[in-house]
């Protein structure tokens, strides 16, 4: 594609790189710029607190403890009580997911648990959960996917790790990369067996869930757990190709599934009833995608896009888009989830999941949204991205021309609200208000 070079290279050097590199001139970019950003991880290990942000201790859902305590929430009876949507890393990934896997592991009830795993840390809790369930004599799948950007070596290591300790281990469909983010485990109750789910927007790695702002459902819900059983068996090769009830799942039924949603929103917007569209990604740039959004603008529905990566929306065309706006968040974690809206006449419907707007991810990945069920959980989502596109809260919004702008202070030179402090600020809120 390109060859990056530094202002200071020596021409030699230069001359041999393009020669074997078969690069013609035009195609070498010389840079001031460091070539390796991630040497800049030097510099944010500097010992000076005064120039980093404050530190901060994520809090355990609700949904999991009423109030913060050092006891260990009780992750399988929370989930038979409701659906549990987690916010990262405003709410904990180690007293949620993790210990949704590690309970898991160590419950002489749990039977199977069925797992992606597409990046995840060296020394992650969760490969060690995994192996402690196959050497206690559980049924264990993993669904590794080597060829994870950046992870290659690591995936490879850790996938030898589990196959060692009795995991069948499975590298998934041959053409496609299996990215999305499941776990499901089947635990013999009572009433019979009883199957327990994690879908999310994030990877299984306890260092990003850190830094980055993803989303998670945990539920209990039999359709989601029928739909995660067909698609596990599907992956590991013991089923044909399935259908689903609340699960779309590329390459198969995400983009059509999508577009299906946005030409309801246009139809509702016909027949005098609410229509809206929000969506949350990292990048978006499929055409039938855009062409499916543009259209639901000429029809008068108001389309909300947040994106922090790639955007090839051209937003407030006359005729075309002027109805869709383009807002990006970059602050202090990295925006990551994927979120799906949609008014649907008044009866919002909402999807989150690991699919962003993209080719390799809606034609060669295998990719899952699901849909909420909780109008607990849809309306504060749905408040969350009204503050997201709020003219109060600090963004950069897109203009028809591609140009980006950075909305930060209001008319009076006051700083806007950044959404992440208030996503902080909202989790200890809460947990004052549970101590009272």
């Amino acid at each position: 594609v390109r060859l990056e070079v530094a202002t200071d290279i020596n021409p030699n050097i230069r001359a041999l790189l393009s020669r074997e590199l078969g690069v013609e001139d035009d195609e070498v970019y010389v840079l001031p710029a460091p070539l390796d950003l991630r040497g800049l991880s030097v510099i944010g290990r500097i010992d000076r607190g005064d120039l980093h942000y404050p530190k901060r201790v994520p809090h355990t859902s609700r949904d999991l403890n009423e109030s913060e305590t050092s006891k260990a929430a009780n992750v399988f009876a929370a989930m038979r009580r409701r659906d549990i949507l987690l916010h990262h890393p405003y709410d904990s990934f180690s007293t949620s997911v993790q210990a949704f896997l590690e309970q898991a592991a160590l419950d002489p009830k749990v039977q199977a648990i069925k797992q992606t795993l597409y990046r995840t840390s060296g020394d992650s809790p969760i490969v060690d959960a995994l192996i402690d369930a196959a050497e206690s004599g559980k049924q264990v799948l993993a669904l590794v996917e080597i060829k994870a950007r950046f992870d290659e070596q690591a995936n490879i290591s850790w996938a030898r790790k589990l196959e060692q300790a009795g995991v069948h281990v499975v590298y998934g469909i041959v053409g496609l990369k299996t990215h999305c983010k499941l776990s499901l485990v089947v635990r013999q109750e009572i009433d019979g067996l009883r199957r327990y789910c994690h879908i999310g927007t994030g990877n299984y790695h306890p260092r990003t869930a850190r830094y980055y702002e993803d989303l998670g459902l945990l539920t209990a819900n039999e359709q989601v757990g029928q739909d995660l059983s067909r698609l596990f068996n599907q992956l590991s090769g013991y089923a044909p190709k399935s259908t689903f009830k609340r699960l779309l799942v590329a390459p198969r039924s995400v983009r059509s599934g999508l577009i299906d949603r946005i030409e309801h929103e246009i139809a509702n917007r016909k027949a005098g009833l609410g229509a809206r569209v929000i969506i949350k990604v990292n990048s978006i740039v499929d055409e039938a995608i855009i062409d499916a959004l543009y259209r639901a603008s000429q029809a008068g529905v108001q389309v909300d896009v947040i994106v922090r990566g790639t955007c090839s929306i051209r937003p407030g065309v006359p005729g075309l888009s002027e109805n869709i706006t383009v807002r990006s968040i970059l602050g202090r974690f990295l925006e990551h989830s994927r979120v799906f809206a949609f008014a649907n006449g008044g009866d919002p419907a909402m999807f989150i999941g690991s699919a962003d707007m993209m080719h390799r991810n809606l034609d060669r990945r295998v990719e899952t949204l699901v849909q909420l069920a909780s109008t607990e959980d849809i309306a504060y989502l749905l408040g969350v991205l009204d503050r997201y596109v709020d003219p109060g809260t600090a963004s950069w919004h897109l203009a028809e021309d591609g140009c980006w702008t950075h909305h930060h202070k209001d008319d009076d030179g006051s700083p806007l609200e950044d959404i992440q402090s208030w996503l902080l600020a909202s989790r200890s809120r809460q947990r004052s208000a549970a101590r009272r």
